[in-house]
């Protein structure tokens, strides 16, 4: 299967599926996925983020050697499925110490910025498991989620509240 042509072809869920499936636990071939998911083509950059988000859920291992890419790209990129994709999957991805502290700054961004909700969800999730390497995290995240919602959206006051308890049931540093 050409996987530029296939996410040309037909943009649905059935084809992600096939796409993913094709791709399965093969290196080489998320290595063509993860060409065009970094590369300049909007079109195609949009259509793999959602078959990266299907691969990553049934082999996280695979995203690993990635990471730096992958998180250095949400600095540039504006596309909200790039960026709602890539912070979905880096919530069940352990972050290397090197990278924790420019995704914890990008997902404050996120937070505090204009983004759609899912985007601030994905991102709440992944500060939430950053600051259980990195307490300090947990005051500022807890304050700003708290001051957020009175005036979020329902998506965002669920996980905030639930990982509002997450993070008053463990210590943090002040």
């Amino acid at each position: 299967m050409d996987i530029k042509e296939a996410l040309l072809k037909e943009y649905s869920k059935a084809q992600v599926l096939k796409i993913a499936a094709y791709i399965n636990n093969n290196p080489g071939r998320f290595r063509n996925l993860m060409e065009l998911f970094l590369g300049e083509d909007y079109r195609l950059t949009q259509r793999a983020a959602w078959v990266l988000s299907h691969c990553a859920d049934q082999h996280p291992a695979l995203l690993l050697p990635y990471l730096p890419e992958l998180i250095y790209n949400l600095q540039k990129t504006k596309l909200a499925a790039v960026k709602r994709n890539t912070v979905r999957v880096l919530q069940n991805i352990p972050i290397p110490e090197e990278l924790q502290g420019i995704l914890a700054n990008i997902c404050f961004e996120y937070l505090i910025t204009n983004e759609p909700v899912a985007i601030k969800v994905f991102a709440m999730t992944v500060l939430a498991n950053l600051a259980q390497a990195q307490p300090d995290l947990k005051n500022e995240l807890r304050l700003l989620l708290e001051d957020q919602l009175p005036y979020a959206s329902p998506a965002f006051v669920s996980r905030a509240s639930k990982l509002l308890l997450v993070l008053k049931k463990t210590p943090s540093v002040l």
